[in-house]
C-alpha cells in the first residue's frame, strides 16, 4: 500500500514529520517497507542567478556563464539554448550527485576552459522528461535550497511516498483514510471527517439491476446509477500526480476516479460504458463455460460458482475482480453506469486464484472491505464525476441489502494487565477505541463495520495496547503462586520418562524413534494381530497395525543396520505401546536391545557375545534410576517372544511386573531377519509405585552402622531345578534381615549321581537393631535351609 504525505494530510491534520509518521506506522503494526523522499535527493541543489553569459570561444553551442551562488561568483559552461544573463537557475556544485545522469559533478575543463558546476534541467533532476533547456525559476533567493523552494511553490514534486505492508487482518488500512485514523488515534494529528455527499437523481435510472438467488451469498448488495452527458478525457493534474506517485498509470478520468477511491477510502468501484450495455444488469453465479474478454486484454473462461455481472449480451464483468473490455469506457464515452457493490471475500479469492487474476479490487475484496461503504462510495464518486466531467446523474438503483456485521463485546479495562502486561487507564482505553471508530455503550463496545478482524474481547485489548505502543511494555518476572520452592512442571510419569531416556543413553544405547505402526506379521509375533489393532486407512501396507510392543520396531532397525554392515548394536526406545483400539488403551514402555558383541575384537579377548546378564544389569540400572524398589523378585513365565529358559520378570509380586529382560526367542529373530545373539529388556514405568512422600526434598540417607554377616550354603537339588527358584526361596526366609542372595558355584557329576547338581549361594545378613549373635545367625540359617528344602526338594550338602 503506497500513499503520499500530501494525500495523507487530506485526511489527517498533522504537523508530524515523515520520520515521526513512519516510526508510528511501524509501531502500530503497519510496517513501513520504504520511503521515497525527493526532498532528500534534491537537498544538495541550490538556487543561483546567471549574471553574465557569452559564447564559448571554441564552441558555437556552448555558453560561458558567470553564476552567482551561495559560495560567490563562479564560472559554469552550459550548452542549454536558454542559458542567458538574468535568469534564476538550479545549480549543482562540484561534489553534488545528479540522479538523472547518474554522475557526481566535478571541476572539469571543456574545450580548455574550466567549469565549476552545472545548471540543471528537470530531467537531470528526475522531476520530469523536460530537457530542452535548463530550469528557469520565476522566483527564489541565491543560495536557497531548491528542495525548500519546491516545497513552497510546487510541493507535489517533493511529496514523500510511503509504502507500508498490510497484514491480511487489516483491510481497513488499504485506504488512506484508514491509515489516517490509526495515526490520529496514536495522537499524531486530528482525523478529518469525510463530508457526507448525497447527489439527488435528475431522472429514473433506465438500467435495472437484479441479484439472482445463486449469487445472494457472493454479492449481498449492489448499487448502481447512470450518469449521462459526461466528457471523458485526461484527469486533472492533481489526480494524475497522485496516481503516478503510487505507481499507477493515469488512463482517463472516468477510470482514474475509480482508482482514486480504491486507494483513498478502500472502496473499489467500476464504470461501464452505458452505451455499450444491452438491457439491465444481473448478478449471478456462473454455470461454467462462460467467457469474458477482460480489461487486461486477455480472455477468461469462467468456472461454476464464480460471480458474474451480465447484460443481455453475456458476461461483462467478474464481480470483485475485473471488468470486461467490451463495456470499458473510452474518450468517446458520454454515458456511464457507475457500480458500487460488496462481494464475498472467499468467493472473490476463489475466482481470482482460479483465473490467476491480480487486481487492486480483488486484493481488497478478498481481505474484506467495509460492507457499509457502497452507498457513500457511489455518492462521492458521482459528485466528483459531475464536478470534473459534467453530466447528469440518475436515481440510484439498489439490489439486495448490506450484510449485517453488527456485533459488540464487553470492554474489561482490567484485562490489559492480564493479557498484555501493561497498565493503561480506563479513560485512555475508552478514548482509544472511540478514536478508532468503536461505539461505546456502557461496558459494551460496538465494532465498526470496517474492522472484520475484531472478533472478541481480547481483540479490544489488543487494539488498546497497539495504540498505546507495545514498545512501552516492560519485562516483569513471573510471580510465584506459592512461596518457597515451586512445584515441578513435569508430572511424575513425564519425569520418569525423561530419566529413563537419559539413563539408558548413559549406558551406551542409541535412541530410536520408530513408527507407532508395524506390519501384520510383526504384530502377530508379539501378540497384536487382532483386527481391533488394524488401521482403517494405513499409510503403507507395512504399517497396518498399531504396535503391541516396542521390540518389533527395534528389531526391524537392527535388521536394517545389519544389512548395511553394522552388527554390534545397542538400541533403545521410550514410547507408547498399544493393547487396545480405544482411547487410553496404551502404556508407556522403555525398551532396550543389544545385538552382537559387547565391543570390537581385541588382543586381550575382552569382547564377547552379549548375554542375558547384560540385559539384566541394564534393566536394573534403569529401574533404580526411575525409583523402583531395591528388592525385586525375578520370576519366569514371560511372553512367548522371550527365550523360555533365558529370561526373567522383575516383579514386586506375582502380579506386579515392573519389567522383563532376557534373550529374544530364536524363532522371532529368524522371522525378523536379525542375526543373533540378541538380548533386551522391556520396562513399565507406570507400574512402579509412586513414593509416598510428595515433597521436593530428598529422603534421609539410610546407613547401617552394624556389621553385616555372610554365610555360604550348598544344596543338592535336581538337575531341572532353576537357580532362580533356590535364590527366591532363600530370600524369602527373612525379608527384613536378608539383604542379598547370590549364586557363586554350580557342580554337576562326581559323587552326586545322575540327575543331581550342587548349587552354592552366599547369603548376606544386615542387622538394623543389634549386632547378630551366633544364636541369631543359626536361627536364620535354619529358616533358609527349611525354605529351600520346601521350595526345591533339595537337601543341604554335607
Amino acid at each position: 500500500m503506497k500513499f503520499t504525505l500530501s494525500w495523507l494530510k487530506e485526511h489527517l491534520d498533522t504537523t508530524a514529520s515523515v520520520d515521526e509518521i513512519t516510526e508510528a506506522l511501524t509501531d502500530l503494526g503497519l510496517e513501513v517497507e520504504g520511503v521515497e523522499n525527493p526532498a532528500e535527493t534534491l537537498s544538495a541543489f541550490k538556487i543561483g542567478k546567471v549574471i553574465a553569459a557569452e559564447k564559448h570561444p571554441d564552441a558555437d553551442k556552448l555558453n560561458l556563464c558567470k553564476v552567482l551562488t551561495d559560495t560567490g561568483e563562479t564560472q559554469i559552461i552550459c550548452g542549454a539554448p536558454n542559458a542567458r544573463a538574468g535568469i534564476t537557475v538550479v545549480v549543482a556544485s562540484p561534489g553534488t550527485y545528479v540522479p538523472g545522469i547518474d554522475t557526481t559533478i566535478q571541476i572539469g575543463k571543456i574545450r580548455g576552459i574550466e567549469s565549476h558546476g552545472m545548471m540543471c534541467s528537470e530531467r537531470e533532476m528526475e522531476l520530469s522528461e523536460e530537457h530542452d533547456g535548463i530550469i528557469e525559476l520565476p522566483s527564489g533567493e541565491v543560495g536557497q535550497s531548491f528542495a525548500d523552494w519546491l516545497a513552497q511553490n510546487d510541493p507535489a514534486k517533493v511529496d514523500p511516498v510511503i509504502e507500508i505492508a498490510i497484514t491480511p487482518n487489516r483491510p481497513d488500512a488499504l485506504g488512506v483514510h484508514g491509515i489516517a485514523r490509526d495515526l490520529a488515534a496514536r495522537g499524531l494529528g486530528t482525523l478529518k471527517a469525510i463530508p457526507e455527499v448525497t447527489v439527488p437523481g435528475a431522472f429514473p435510472c433506465p438500467a435495472s439491476v437484479t441479484i439472482e438467488d445463486s449469487a445472494q451469498e457472493g454479492c449481498p448488495v449492489f448499487y448502481g446509477r447512470l450518469i449521462k452527458g459526461v466528457k471523458n478525457g485526461p484527469s486533472p493534474e492533481w489526480l494524475q500526480q497522485r496516481l503516478k506517485a503510487i505507481g499507477l498509470r493515469p488512463i482517463s478520468f472516468l477510470v482514474d476516479v475509480t482508482n482514486f477511491f480504491t486507494f483513498d477510502r478502500n472502496r473499489p468501484l467500476h464504470v461501464f460504458d452505458a452505451g455499450k450495455l444491452s438491457g439491465g444488469l444481473r448478478i449471478h453465479a456462473a454455470t461454467g463455460g462462460e467467457t469474458l474478454a477482460a480489461l487486461d486484454e486477455r480472455s477468461y473462461t469462467l468456472a461454476s460458482g464464480m460471480i458474474a455481472i451480465s447484460d443481455d449480451n453475456g458476461v461483462q464483468s467478474l464481480g470483485g475482480v475485473m471488468g470486461g473490455e467490451p463495456t470499458g469506457v473510452s474518450d468517446e464515452t458520454t454515458e456511464v453506469f457507475l457500480e458500487a457493490a460488496y462481494f464475498d471475500t472467499i468467493r472473490t479469492a476463489y475466482t481470482g486464484r482460479a483465473l490467476k487474476i491480480n487486481s487492486d479490487a480483488r486484493y481488497r475484496f478478498e481481505r474484506g472491505i467495509d460492507p457499509a461503504s457502497a452507498s457513500a462510495g457511489i455518492e462521492a464518486a458521482t459528485q466528483m464525476i459531475l464536478d470534473i466531467a459534467g453530466g447528469e446523474a440518475s436515481d440510484v438503483v439498489k439490489a439486495g441489502a448490506e450484510p449485517d456485521v453488527a456485533r459488540a463485546y464487553k470492554l474489561d479495562t482490567d484485562r490489559v494487565v492480564s493479557l498484555v502486561g501493561m497498565e493503561i487507564a480506563a479513560e485512555t482505553q475508552r478514548a482509544t477505541l472511540t478514536a478508532l471508530g468503536f461505539t461505546l455503550n456502557g461496558d459494551m463496545a460496538s465494532v465498526p463495520s470496517w474492522r472484520p478482524d475484531v472478533m472478541g474481547e481480547a481483540d479490544l485489548v489488543e487494539e488498546v495496547a497497539r495504540i498505546a505502543s507495545l514498545t512501552k511494555l516492560q519485562g516483569q518476572p513471573l510471580r510465584r503462586p506459592l512461596p518457597g520452592v515451586p512445584a515441578p512442571i513435569l508430572s511424575p510419569m513425564q519425569k520418569r520418562e525423561q530419566i529413563a531416556r537419559r539413563t539408558t543413553a548413559e549406558l551406551g544405547y542409541n535412541e530410536c524413534v520408530t513408527y507407532s505402526f508395524v506390519d501384520k506379521a510383526s504384530a502377530a509375533l508379539f501378540g497384536g494381530d487382532d483386527d481391533t489393532m488394524k488401521l482403517a486407512n494405513p499409510i503403507s501396507a507395512d504399517l497396518s497395525h498399531m504396535r503391541p510392543q516396542l521390540l518389533p520396531g527395534l528389531l526391524q532397525a537392527a535388521a536394517r543396520n545389519q544389512a548395511r554392515g553394522f552388527n554390534d548394536l545397542a538400541l533403545f526406545e521410550c514410547g507408547a505401546a498399544f493393547h487396545g483400539a480405544e482411547p487410553g488403551e496404551q502404556h508407556l514402555q522403555v525398551c532396550g536391545l543389544l545385538v552382537g558383541r559387547t565391543g570390537p575384537k581385541d588382543v586381550h579377548g575382552a569382547s564377547r557375545p552379549v548375554d542375558v546378564y547384560d540385559a539384566k544389569a541394564d534393566a536394573e540400572a534403569v529401574l533404580a534410576a526411575i525409583g523402583a524398589p531395591a528388592k525385586m523378585q525375578i520370576l519366569r513365565g514371560a511372553e512367548s517372544w522371550w527365550h523360555p529358559g533365558r529370561h526373567g520378570k522383575l516383579c514386586l509380586g506375582p502380579k506386579k511386573v515392573l519389567g522383563v529382560f532376557g534373550e529374544i526367542h530364536p524363532k522371532v529373530l529368524s522371522e525378523m531377519g536379525v542375526k543373533g545373539p540378541a538380548v533386551g529388556f522391556v520396562l513399565y514405568p507406570q507400574d512402579i509405585p509412586l513414593p509416598r512422600a510428595t515433597g521436593a526434598a530428598r529422603p534421609a540417607l539410610v546407613s547401617n552402622d552394624l556389621q553385616a554377616v555372610e554365610r555360604d550354603f550348598a544344596f543338592v537339588v535336581g538337575a531341572d531345578v532353576a537357580a532362580l527358584d533356590l535364590v527366591n526361596a532363600a530370600t524369602g526366609a527373612d525379608k527384613a534381615l536378608i539383604s542379598e542372595v547370590r549364586v557363586f558355584d554350580e557342580f554337576i557329576g562326581g559323587s552326586l549321581g545322575e540327575g543331581q547338581k550342587s548349587l552354592a549361594i552366599t547369603v548376606r545378613l544386615q542387622p538394623t537393631g543389634a549386632t547378630l549373635t551366633e544364636k541369631d545367625i543359626e536361627a536364620v540359617a535354619a529358616k533358609i535351609v527349611a525354605k529351600v528344602e520346601k521350595a526345591t526338594g533339595g537337601t543341604l550338602r554335607g
